[in-house]
């Protein structure tokens, strides 16, 4: 018997049936992984760059705030076009875009431009280009794998995701430093083009006959299907409110600083800690294939990542009276509150990916294939958007004490999860095996 065909209570490892049995999905899944590095380490590497031209912060910021406002209408359009449309023509057209801004970010580096204006423009079509392809690519996926093999697939995902994260920052950083930074974008046009291979061998994905054209009638027909499909809505608002309370990753410049010391090796370590938790969780995600309360399970892990933030606050604030000033360097007696801090940080990447992967199952499960390609486009608006209200929140807070962010988001996450799963319980009672919208 093979790992993948073991009863599922007994299965440690992540499933990999979705690989095994559907070719489609396999390259798909391969092509996203290795592309998503390169991605990783093209937004890092513009963000260096940027600073490298500018020498300020808030110009590096400008590159997300700048990408914010058409990454919203381009997931919501994006997910109009993959319902209305064939989803595998949309996510070649879209990877070529996306394909094409890296390569116009590299030239732009290979021909010694240092033009900011002309970076934001790149960095803007790059994210908006990859917004459309995520949504498509999303919805590409229910239609690859059976509906058993939808939280494997999930999995899978984090894995990907997890992979990316964690590879992607540090191979650009190593190789900005070693070869500049042109290289390391063709790096990435490289790695991109296992992406596109993989769209590229997908199957016809014809749309539903009858399916409307994106516009304001495809958008309010999308918008009355979530007034009645609190399951889904649900799936989004708790998302939002652990992102928004609970993101702590626009404080480790400080806390590395000012707190614990270490200050960039410091910075480093936390967010490695945290993308580890991710993709460990992916790794090890094979007892979640019997979980069927999802709704229930959701709000455990999003807990579980209110409790993780928390203690992460609670750390950082006992480094801070305990330890006195920050430690100039990398020294050996911040190893103890940097240890404590990297483990909460794991805990909570770790349950976040939890709460993707069933999120993501009961999102896929639950819709009608005519409106994945919408309700994925608002996934993807979520996904994203929500880091940025975080660092809203956390920027408003901290004047109270850098500890304060993460151990007030962190209560709060747990109380408001508590009342959204006693105001919908429906969500609560979800039941894998027999998905509904309420």
């Amino acid at each position: 018997m093979t790992q993948s065909d073991a009863p599922a209570r007994s299965r440690v490892f992540a499933d990999i049936t979705p690989i095994r049995r559907s070719p489609a999905f396999a390259r798909l899944w391969i092509g996203s992984t290795i592309s998503g590095i390169g991605t990783q380490m093209t937004t890092v590497a513009v963000g260096l760059e940027v600073y490298a031209i500018t020498a300020s912060t808030f110009a590096v910021s400008l590159v997300a705030v700048i990408a914010l406002i058409p990454m919203v209408v381009a997931g919501l359009y994006g997910g109009m076009l993959a319902d209305a449309f064939d989803r595998r023509h949309v996510a070649v057209i879209a990877a070529l875009f996306a394909w094409g801004s890296t390569a116009m970010i590299a030239t732009h580096a290979w021909l010694g431009l240092h033009e900011v204006g002309l970076l934001y423009l790149l960095a803007t079509i790059n994210t908006v280009a990859g917004t459309v392809l995520s949504a498509s690519r999303s919805a590409i996926i229910p239609r690859l794998v059976g509906p058993d093999q939808l939280r494997a697939a999930s999995a899978l995902g984090g894995i990907s995701a997890g992979l990316a994260v964690t590879v992607g920052p540090a191979v650009a950083g190593v190789l900005v430093a070693a070869v500049g930074f042109a290289p390391t974008y063709t790096v990435d046009v490289v790695l991109f083009s296992f992406g596109f291979l993989g769209i590229l061998a997908l199957p016809r994905m014809a749309p539903e006959v009858g399916a409307l054209r994106p516009g304001i009638g495809s958008f309010v027909e999308g918008v009355a299907f979530l007034r009645g499909a609190p399951t889904i809505t649900m799936t989004f608002v708790l998302d939002i409110v652990a992102m928004t309370f609970g993101q702590p990753i626009v404080l480790f410049p400080a806390i590395g600083a000012l707190v614990v010391g270490g200050g960039s090796v410091t910075v480093g370590v936390m967010t490695a800690a945290y993308a580890a938790g991710s993709l460990l969780s992916g790794v090890f995600s094979g007892p979640l294939h019997h979980v069927r309360r999802q709704g229930a399970a959701v709000g455990w892990a999003i807990s579980a990542y209110g409790a993780s933030i928390a203690l992460f606050g609670i750390v950082i604030a006992a480094a801070r009276l305990l330890g006195g000033a920050a430690h100039v360097g990398f020294v050996p007696q911040i190893l103890p509150a940097v240890a404590l801090a990297c483990a909460c940080l794991l805990l909570a990447g770790g349950a976040d990916n939890v709460s993707s992967v069933f999120r993501g199952t009961i999102l896929q499960a639950a819709s009608p294939d005519g409106m994945r390609g919408r309700l994925q486009g608002i996934f993807v608006v979520v996904v994203t958007g929500g880091p940025r209200l975080g660092s809203l929140f956390a920027g408003l807070v901290v004047a109270a004490g850098i500890a304060a962010p993460p151990i007030l988001g962190g209560l709060v996450i747990i109380a408001l999860v508590a009342v959204l799963l006693r105001v919908v319980p429906s969500f609560r009672r979800y039941d894998a095996e027999h998905p509904t919208l309420r």
